[in-house]
């Protein structure tokens, strides 16, 4: 009994894969095309991008304040407190900028595609589209991909920035860490691997997190219900793979 049941799980899952690279590849054919019209994917950006500045600000101001306070902390101990700004950014913009930046765009505006696009399918806005011989991926599904894939880096960009500008705050003005010593540190230690890193991982999970939310919504059971559980799927798998995906990409630019 148990074997049947796993093999039943492991088929569905193998199913939903194939639908949702099907999906993925129907997607990038209608992205090309919804370029045409940029005026669509910059409204997106700002619904993904610019509805969300303001959680991402504050996320990394407090990060970088916390990461400076534990680094101070810990190099401390080692008479190394004058590498803080090498440390902070060095985090930041490998590791925390991308993947709480990533976590926060799922939980913000991954489940904001998800409610919209699922709420567009449950009151037929979708089918009256597909009547009239409008095709709903190319003018609703595919600028929100963009917009989100578009809008990911940015996002982790000014979180590094707020993050590093609270980890100094800490560190110069509260902890007495010299000034000069703070950003040569940084500016001999942190080359253009390391930037290249963080921006690889968040147009990663930009990709991954717009394409979780496009075809859940797009894809959601047209009733209250199945709205709210693609949107809970949106956060799940969004969240999960976020992780799973760090993970394989440090391994690989080790």
């Amino acid at each position: 009994m148990n074997g049947v049941l796993s093999f039943s799980l492991v088929a569905e899952a193998l199913a939903r894969l194939g639908r949702m690279t099907l999906f993925l590849l129907q997607l990038l054919v209608q992205c090309a095309r919804a370029l045409a019209r940029p005026n669509l994917v910059v409204a997106q950006i700002y619904n993904a991008g610019g509805r969300s500045l303001v959680i991402i600000m504050l996320s990394g101001l407090f990060t970088g304040m916390v990461l400076a306070l534990l680094g101070f902390n810990l190099l401390q101990r080692f008479g190394s407190q004058e590498a803080l700004g090498f440390a902070a950014a060095l985090a930041l913009i490998k590791e925390l900028g991308p993947v709480l930046t990533a976590l926060l765009f799922a939980g913000r505006a991954g489940t904001a595609l998800t409610s919209e696009i699922g709420l567009m399918n449950a009151t037929d806005q979708l089918t009256a589209m597909k009547m009239m011989a409008v095709d709903p991926l190319r003018y609703v599904a595919a600028p929100r991909f963009l917009g989100g894939v578009i809008a990911m880096p940015l996002l982790t960009a000014i979180f590094d920035a707020v993050g590093l500008f609270g980890a100094h705050t800490i560190g110069v003005r509260m902890m007495g860490v010299d000034n000069g010593s703070f950003w040569s540190q940084m500016q001999a230690s942190v080359g253009l691997n390391d930037v290249m890193e963080g921006v690889t991982k968040s147009l990663v999970f930009g990709f991954v997190c717009s394409l979780i939310a496009v075809y859940e919504g797009y894809h959601a059971e047209p009733t209250a219900e199945g709205v709210g559980l693609a949107t809970t799927r949106t956060v799940v798998a969004s969240s999960v793979l976020i992780l799973l995906l760090d993970y394989m990409l440090i391994a690989a630019f080790l």
